[in-house]
């Protein structure tokens, strides 16, 4: 499918100049104001708005989670879904006016869930005659305006994406993603949205579009030689002045970059992965900022840009449609124009409504078919095993994942130039409540071991890069004295390193001595019984979001790639329970690695 099938005349901006998008809450122009409207002692006119927004939905629409087949729940009682934030935006459009709000997202809606999922690639939007993915119904039936393209957008691939952006009634947006010959915008940069006022002139609402950078590196093997994505501060002070130019009023950024600054992919990109509170303070002419990607929760952050002075708002709503941001406009008409007085922001709380019956009704079906998928039994296990401790032991449950992983390299290697070398492999703990109980095991078990939609790689290492690799992983542990007491909900994701960026390593024994700094925590590291010599040669077997660069952990990213995979290793593990029948940790599982303070284990 060609990355630019869609002409920017139709629903886009050209490179270098601008087609004005109409939002769906947008009204005809009417005729300006004449000037002077202040003379005489009439008060000055004034007109408010309010933009809505969310970010990371990760195709939840229900408050509903496939891995537990259950109702969503955690300790703060948040409840997920856009069925839920349907709710939340009737409320505000019956309290504010329809025609006086937009609602716009900033991206990572088409992956996360097993519904999301089953219409990417099981009952996939992309066959012939294919269904409409659910996420392009709901927010088509809620009135979204705009969505930032988020990075978990390339997940299945360009065709898959391009034909979501085919079935929504809303433009997807990303000013910095660029086709890789032209470098011309691949998506409509901006959207430009006319409220109708009281007053006379229309107020003119430009919504920039911004993706993460970081997708030339997680989502290689599908983008790559086909689109580029430079800085989110580059490509916000090109388009900027030019939608001011083009007669915007305000100026909103949809912006799927987290706003600390900070990037974990290291060196291999020139540009900053989180990045929303640069481009505030980097960027003149900016109102306001829905920030996404770090599935935090930011209700109100002002920014003061350097040129100007002007305070710049920044909201996130918290992920998966827990909650929804409203930035709320205050403009005053002076000098022909009208400019903005007073913008502040705030987040409602999904839990505090019921869903939207209408959107329930809507998708209802799809809902129920994904439920009977997720529940086929593939196999049994003799044991219960489970994530709950898997952060600070090593748990069968995390052997399992690394076992499929070996096995999978270790077949595809075999016959070859690189078979005789030993086999390791990395994994981590995605999810807390992850679990396989004895007796069946079903799909979404074996599923909820491995939430994202990650491939499988062989990089060539040597020992003393192991070591450094490891050395980088257990930077997760806060440092402990021996003899200190030992509480773990205390103890793991130091520096605010996310479980999902901790490794740890099958093939090899080794210990983690957390009395000790970071950076000189590994003691013991042996293969086969004996010390690990630092020359010696392994394949380690490892997901393609590492491989790449994710989580900036050394060496792998520049390793020779001996073998790559296009199946998720979710879907892999689903094919070995299936293959083998039975789940036997006694076959598999082994404590390799273990934590200790000065020699003396911690559990």
């Amino acid at each position: 499918m060609p990355l630019n099938r869609r002409t920017f005349l139709e629903r886009s901006a050209a490179a270098g100049a601008g087609v004005a998008i109409a939002g769906s809450a947008a009204a005809p122009a009417a005729a300006d104001e004449p000037e002077g409207g202040y003379g005489h002692g009439r008060p000055p006119k004034r007109y408010s708005f309010t933009v809505m927004g969310t970010t990371d939905l990760h195709g939840n629409v229900f408050n509903w989670d496939y891995f537990t087949d259950k109702e969503f729940d955690d300790k703060a009682r948040n409840d997920v879904g856009l069925a839920k934030i349907s709710t939340l935006v009737n409320r505000v459009r019956e309290e504010r006016g329809r025609r006086n709000t937009l609602l716009i997202d900033a991206g990572d809606t088409i992956q996360g869930t097993q519904l999301s999922y089953y219409y990417a690639k099981v009952d996939p939007i992309t066959a012939e005659s294919g269904p409409v993915h659910p996420m392009a119904q709901a927010m088509n039936a809620i009135g979204y305006d705009a969505a930032a393209l988020g990075n978990h957008e390339f997940n299945y691939g360009i065709p898959v994406l391009r034909k979501f952006e085919e079935q929504c009634d809303f433009p997807l947006l990303g000013a910095n993603a660029l086709d890789a010959k032209t470098l011309r915008p691949a998506f409509p940069p901006y959207s430009m949205h006319r409220l109708r006022t009281p007053h006379g002139r229309d107020v003119r609402v430009a919504v920039l579009g911004l993706t993460n950078p970081g997708i030339a590196i997680w989502d290689k093997q599908n983008v790559s030689g086909k689109m580029v994505f430079p800085g989110l501060e580059e490509q916000a002070a090109k388009w900027v002045p030019k939608l001011r130019s083009m007669g915007a009023d305000v100026v909103v950024v949809s912006a799927h970059s987290g706003s600390s600054g900070t990037s974990s992919y290291g060196d291999q990109l020139p540009y900053i992965e989180n990045a929303a509170g640069l481009v505030a303070e980097q960027v003149p002419g900016i109102d306001a900022i829905l920030v996404g990607h770090a599935h935090t929760e930011i209700a109100e952050h002002f920014v003061a840009n350097k040129e100007t002075g002007k305070q710049v708002v920044l909201s996130e709503p918290l992920k998966w449609g827990q909650r929804l941001t409203l930035f709320d406009f205050d403009l005053v008409w002076e000098k022909g124009r009208w400019t903005v007085e007073k913008v502040g922001a705030q987040v409602l709380n999904s839990n505090t409504v019921d869903e939207d019956e209408e959107i329930t009704r809507l998708l209802g079906d799809e809902h129920k078919k994904v439920v009977a998928y997720v529940n086929q039994v593939i196999g049994t296990s003799t044991v219960a095993m489970s994530t709950a401790q898997a952060p600070w032991k090593d748990e069968p449950i995390i052997d399992l994942i690394n076992q499929v992983q070996a096995e999978t390299v270790k077949a595809a290697l075999a016959g070859g130039e690189w078979a005789a070398l030993p086999v390791l492999s990395q994994a981590s703990c995605f999810s807390r409540t992850a679990a396989i109980p004895a007796g069946d095991v079903t799909i979404r078990d074996a599923a909820g071991l491995y939430p994202f939609e990650n491939t499988l790689e062989a990089r060539l290492m040597t020992g003393a890069q192991l070591k450094e690799y490891l050395e980088f992983s257990a930077r997760y542990y806060v440092q402990t004295p021996a003899g200190a007491p030992v509480d773990t909900s205390k103890l793991t994701n130091a520096g605010g390193t996310p479980d999902y960026n901790y490794d740890a390593l099958s093939g090899v024994t080794y210990e983690i001595d957390i009395a000790k700094p970071a950076g000189s925590r590994i003691v013991n590291l042996s293969f086969e019984g004996r010390p690990i010599d630092p020359a010696a040669r392994f394949v380690l077997a490892v997901n393609n979001y590492r491989a790449s660069g994710g989580g900036n952990f050394p060496h792998i990213a520049r390793a020779q790639q001996l073998w790559a995979n296009s199946e998720e290793i979710r879907n892999t593990i689903i094919s070995w329970v299936q293959a083998k029948g039975t789940v036997d940790p006694a076959s598999f599982a082994s404590v390799g690695w273990r934590l200790t303070r000065d020699g003396a284990p911690v559990f």
